[in-house]
């Protein structure tokens, strides 16, 4: 089925490259599988490999490509990055090394968008705007400057053409996965289309600095009494959808260790304050930093942590809260049907997943941990462990549950890097018990017992009426029954299997019965001179066709035992 695609001449040269990335680094197999061969029909061999870039693994030559691809791809390998249950871990660790930095762009061109979003000279505005950016990435870029009154900014002012480029890529981006669920099992399984929608909505939203202008002051807000954590200020008067004014924050990354132990911070006070700030974010405010790298977590001189870049952010809203209570009690109590209820709630599973199974290899990854204490746990560990069963079983959590796995493991290894010894088991579990009392609360089961009381009235009402047009509809013989078929080709390919198997016993019996027929009425002159020959070779075939019906009996019965 060829690919439908829309705007075909303007996007005729990135789907060229996109497939020529794609055989550049050993992935020509997939051309066809997201309908690209049409536009590299014979696949250029000749793009082959460079020796650099036959020693990399396949994980590193999908990260390469997606570098060279540009600025959508990148975004979209550091999603997958937060999708443990998708892609196994030496591919998360490659995705994860995919910063978004990129080249700077010409500050003529930064200061053009900033006169012009601001309706004002850059001279106006600024006393002073330093032409020499302190950082690029994809998106945009960040220039300080200067307030009058002396109060220090920085500027991030959206790269010209960017929207433009990323609304392409996606475009494409949802076609390829259009044609990969129609032609790859894989594909479809894990809704890549779905998958495409959902980045093309945060990518989006990141695009707009006044969303992540919003995600600042609601942490400011969240934050507005705790001394431990510096939220900048965001001036509203300068900030639009392409250029975002805030206040700079000044501090030292937590990765760099040495320098802290010149300023003679307590790593050990720095590693359970900043995990504590974080772990407010999830389980008090649920609404949490999302992109927790070293580059986004600074320290103060006087030990306060000042955050930046709110462009990702995740939420944990109550059915999330409420799924993450009943794993805490299943864990908690041993309970492993709950826990295997609790994996299956995940989402709604399109396929047949065997139950007991899944409580064996959650069990068998739970019971070594009783007993031990918290300070032993590794959760990352714990989640890589979890992850492998849940790709196992096909099955996939939802994104925003994911993030806030990816977050936790990303906190944990900030934690462990402040201090060795650091365990963030023991600093978790106080919040995880404040959780437990919180949801289990007689007011807030007061509250879901009216809202399930609510649901069976209504409930109550409407089954009559729904019964009243089912029967109307069989009346009129218009009832109609939807069913998958291809949950049907298992027992279809079993009858055609039997089917054959019969007319294949009916040959081999009516064989024998008509040439014993034959040999019996038949006699011409002579007959005696060929009745044993014919008699030889038709029982040779009736033996042969019984064979062969009993060995293929006998395989199938062995392959299903199997």
């Amino acid at each position: 089925m060829p690919l439908l695609v829309s705007a075909k001449d303007a996007h005729l040269h990135r789907y060229r490259q996109i497939a020529e990335t794609l055989v550049k680094h050993g992935f020509g197999f997939l051309l066809s599988t997201l309908g690209l061969d049409r536009f590299l029909p014979f696949q250029q061999e000749w793009l082959g490999k460079s020796e650099d870039a036959l020693a990399l693994t396949p994980p590193q030559h999908i990260r390469v490509a997606l570098e060279e691809l540009g600025p959508t791809f990148i975004k979209l390998g550091q999603l997958l990055s937060t999708r443990p249950d998708l892609m196994p871990p030496e591919y998360l660790l490659e995705f994860a090394k995919l910063q978004d930095d990129a080249p700077p762009f010409d500050s003529k061109l930064a200061i053009e968008v900033i006169e012009a979003e601001l309706n004002q000279s850059i001279s106006a505005v600024f006393v002073h705007f330093d032409h020499q950016p302190l950082a690029a990435a994809s998106i945009g870029q960040v220039h300080a400057a200067q307030l009058p009154g002396g109060v220090e900014v920085i500027v991030k002012v959206r790269r010209p053409d960017v929207v433009e480029q990323v609304e392409e890529d996606l475009e494409i981006l949802h076609n390829l996965a259009a044609a990969a669920n129609r032609r790859w099992e894989f594909a479809k399984r894990y809704d890549l289309l779905g998958l495409i929608q959902e980045f093309a909505l945060t990518l989006r939203a990141e695009l707009d600095y006044i969303r992540e202008g919003q995600n600042a002051d609601r942490f400011a807000a969240n934050f507005a009494g705790d001394r431990n954590v510096h939220i900048p200020r965001v001036f509203w008067d300068l900030t639009t959808s392409r250029v975002l004014t805030q206040e700079r924050i000044r501090g030292t990354k937590v990765s760099e260790l040495s320098v802290l132990d010149e300023l003679g911070l307590n790593r050990r006070e720095l590693a359970e304050r900043g995990t504590q700030a974080i772990l407010k974010m999830i389980f008090d405010d649920g609404f949490f930093h999302a992109d927790l790298h070293p580059g986004n977590f600074f320290v103060e001189a006087e030990g306060r942590f000042g955050l930046v870049d709110f462009g990702m952010v995740g939420t944990v809203d109550e059915k999330t809260q409420d799924y993450l209570a009943n794993l805490i009690l299943g864990l908690s109590r041993q309970d492993y049907d709950r826990l295997t209820e609790s994996v299956l709630e995940l989402e709604v599973v399109k396929h047949r997943v065997d139950r007991n199974e899944l409580r064996r290899d959650l069990e068998h990854l739970i019971k070594p941990y009783f007993g031990l204490p918290l300070g032993q746990v590794k959760l990352a560990l714990l989640f890589n462990e979890a992850f492998a069963i849940i790709r196992r079983h096909r099955l996939h959590i939802p994104p925003h549950l994911a993030l806030l796995v990816k977050t936790i493991i990303l906190l944990e290894g900030i934690g462990t890097r402040l201090d060795p010894n650091f365990h963030l088991t023991e600093v978790i579990a106080p919040y995880a018990e404040q959780l437990m009392v919180r949801l289990f609360s007689p007011r807030r089961m007061i509250k879901k017992l009216g809202q399930a009381s609510v649901d069976v009235a209504r409930l109550g009402v409407e089954i009559p009426q729904q019964l009243r047009h089912i029967l109307t509809e069989i009346e009129r013989g218009g009832f109609e029954v939807g069913m998958k078929p291809g949950s049907f080709e298992p027992l279809i390919t079993r009858l055609e299997r039997l089917a054959n198997r019969i007319v294949l016993g009916v040959i081999a019996a009516a064989f024998i019965v008509g040439l014993a027929v034959l040999l019996a009425v038949y006699r011409p002159p002579g007959w005696e001179r060929w009745a044993g020959p014919m008699f030889a070779v038709g029982f040779f075939f009736a033996v042969l066709l019984g064979v062969y019906l009993a060995w293929s009996i006998l395989r199938s019965g062995g392959s299903k035992s199997e």
